[in-house]
């Protein structure tokens, strides 16, 4: 699996064609956009189906409180932001209209993490998925590529209950093949491996595949976890990867606070404790940057988790 030889693509793009493929099989979805549907995508779906399109302007909150109206008659509304402010200008609307009463609302967070690049610190959402993993009800999806983000959307428009998914700025790499199939329950082993059990997701995964094929060189075997669902986790699969290798990384873009890192050193810590590295943002704001700066900058690039992974397992080699 060679990333580097492939051609990265739009995965706003791809999320936008799969909400009007979702529209055209059920006319019970609606698409609530908070006046950024070029950028989010969601205005491909405005041009197929203006009568179930909605611009809110820039009223998020409004546009929550819009969307849990709507589905309490019935009606399967996809709201769409920024991360930023999908879910941090939100937060009251999103618990207390949508996930108090469980309403079948799917919100999609575009724009996640530092990789939002130029737009700086204000825009850059690290603290997202901590936010959303926190309340009750809602599930949590981080897909890694277009081919899974289309079969998530497809996913969410077939599955009662609120939903958050958070997809990036950034082009990315196709990563999965055409047989591939998400599912809600199961994360993916990409690779297995001996010496660390690397987990991530998102943007972040192919990331993690390009700097375990350098380590592979050197000698080093990582194992690859991929966990697009935050909440509820896959917890079985971790455990079981986990007792295969002598410790375990998280990568994510996001904070290390609260994010997929906290979510797994939450179970480990119960049910199999080991040592768990958590590799993020940590404890900071982002800034303005491009956004393969940014990521190498925050120790996310492959080239930096090649470093920082070797000389993991270099100590953990050591200690054992």
């Amino acid at each position: 699996m060679l990333l580097e030889n492939k051609e990265r693509k739009s995965i706003r793009n791809a999320f936008g064609h799969a909400l009007v493929e979702a529209g055209k099989k059920n006319p019970d979805i609606v698409v609530l956009d908070a006046d950024l549907s070029c950028s989010t995508q969601t205005a491909i779906f405005g041009k197929e189906f203006p009568e179930r399109f909605f611009n809110m302007g820039i009223s998020e909150q409004d546009m929550i409180s819009t969307a849990a109206g709507l589905a309490s008659v019935g009606k399967i509304p996809f709201v769409a932001s920024f991360a930023m402010f999908a879910t941090g200008r939100t937060y009251d609307q999103i618990r207390n209209s949508v996930c108090y009463p469980e309403f079948n609302v799917k919100i999609i967070g575009t724009h996640g993490g530092i990789t939002v690049g130029e737009d700086g610190a204000s825009h850059q959402a690290l603290e997202d998925i901590s936010l959303m993993r926190s309340i009750p009800n809602m599930s949590v999806i981080v897909p890694a590529d277009c081919r899974e983000c289309e079969q998530v959307i497809k996913f969410a428009s077939e599955n009662y209950g609120p939903m958050y998914i958070r997809i990036p700025r950034t082009n990315v790499y196709d990563i999965f093949d055409e047989d591939y199939e998400f599912d809600f329950c199961k994360a993916k082993v990409i690779q297995e491996g001996t010496d660390v059990t690397v987990i991530t997701n998102g943007e972040t995964l192919a990331e993690v595949i390009m700097a375990a094929q350098e380590l592979e060189k050197e000698g080093y075997s990582v194992q690859i976890l991929h966990v697009p669902v935050v909440k509820p986790l896959d917890d079985s699969t971790i455990v079981e990867k986990a007792k295969q290798t002598k410790f375990v990384i998280t990568v994510e873009n996001h904070s290390i606070i609260g994010g997929l890192g906290s979510a797994v050193c939450e179970f480990l810590s119960y049910y199999y404790p080991m040592p768990v590295i958590r590799l993020g943002i940590n404890d900071t704001f982002g800034q303005s940057g491009k956004w393969d700066e940014l990521l190498d900058y925050y120790g996310l690039s492959a080239n930096k988790l090649v470093k920082t992974i070797k000389k993991q397992i270099d100590t953990y080699r050591l200690v054992k």
